[in-house]
């Protein structure tokens, strides 16, 4: 199955010259997402991995099920203010500003191979920091995971040193 044709894409959304890409259309269809995290899975099923860590809110899509497959635990990754026990967190920067991501703090332990999934590839800077976070806890990141890439935004220049798979690449 080509998982390109479930993608929908609009364009100028949600500014004037962006090539917006919506997942929901590949989401809402069974076939299209049983074989989305299939093949997540087989870009994987070589790297032991003990958990997989997924950014909010996108990634929480593909991590999950990833998890269940992989029989392993799920760990979420948060902007700040919203997880309840005591977090750290990890500052990166945008285009124009900073962004922060947070992570329960008893969340990886030390040696815990990690796999890390979201939905898209971009600028890096999300992975990047996420990346960071598992690290700043002891863990190793073995791999990073996307259903997108955007390759004219280089993000995979930012995640150099890392396994970096995409299903999908624009």
């Amino acid at each position: 199955m080509d998982l390109k044709e479930k993608i929908r894409i609009i364009d100028d959304f949600p500014s004037e010259g962006i090539s917006f890409k919506d997942i929901t259309t590949l989401l809402k269809d069974a076939e299209a997402l049983n074989e989305c995290i299939n093949q997540m899975v087989d870009r994987f099923k070589d790297v032991k991995v003990d958990m997989i860590v997924g950014p909010e809110s996108r990634g929480f899509i593909f991590a999950t099920p990833l998890a269940y497959v992989l029989k392993t635990g799920f760990v979420p990754v948060r902007k700040p203010g919203k997880l309840p026990a005591e977090t750290i967190s990890y500052e990166y920067e945008l285009e124009y500003g900073t962004d922060r991501l947070e992570m329960h703090k008893d969340a990886i332990h030390p040696g815990q191979k990690v796999l890390i999934v979201d939905d898209l590839l971009a600028t890096g800077g999300t992975m990047s920091a996420a990346a960071r976070l598992v690290e700043k806890l002891g863990g190793e990141v073995v791999g990073l995971g996307f259903l997108i890439e955007l390759n004219d935004l280089n993000g995979r220049e930012k995640l150099k040193g890392y396994k970096v798979e995409s299903l999908i690449q624009y």
